[in-house]
């Protein structure tokens, strides 16, 4: 529970500096951030400390991209830097989740997030959801800053009732 109140006070303060990154864009990102993918959603790395504790990411969503049912396993910030993104979180029926099988996940509420837009998470114990781009929508331009280097998370199979560990791979921008 402490672990839980602490990523909601770090979130809480962080916010705010999300705006404020997402006015000042122009003054950090680079081409290369703005690279996007035909076949999936593109993960772009603008940077990874050392440590391991955080992660900053430029996501790009041409429309119809969408990424799989995951969760986090960290806090995280994400701010709408172009376009306007979607979220479809996911609960569990049987509280927290201990096991890797008999998962069963009911769809929850829903979220359109505009240009602008800053939304926050933390893991309560896991925030599941999807997010994306659908095929009506123009591309959208994302910034993800996340309490650790993301470089995995957890994928969930509705029928199957499982979720299993995934690398989720990455380009390195300059």
């Amino acid at each position: 529970m402490a672990a839980e109140r602490e990523a909601a006070t770090v979130v809480e303060k962080i916010a705010p500096l999300m705006r404020d990154l997402l006015l000042g864009s122009k003054t950090f990102l680079a081409p290369g951030h703005f690279r996007s993918d035909p076949d999936h959603y593109a993960r772009n790395a603008i940077h990874m400390s050392e440590d391991g504790e955080l992660s900053l990411f430029a996501l790009v969503w041409l429309p119809g991209q969408w990424t799989p049912i995951h969760d986090h396993g960290c806090w995280g910030v994400v701010g709408v830097l172009r376009g306007v993104l979607e979220e479809r979180n996911y609960m569990s029926v049987d509280g927290a989740i201990r096991s890797d099988h008999g998962i069963r996940l009911r769809r929850g509420g829903g979220t359109l997030l505009p240009e602008g837009a800053v939304s926050t998470f933390v893991p309560n114990p896991d925030h599941i959801h999807v997010t994306g781009v659908p095929d009506d929508r123009a591309q959208a331009v994302s910034l993800h800053l996340y309490g650790r280097n993301m470089n995995s998370f957890h994928v969930y199979d509705l029928a199957a009732g499982t979720r299993r560990l995934v690398d989720v791979p990455h380009h390195q921008s300059r």
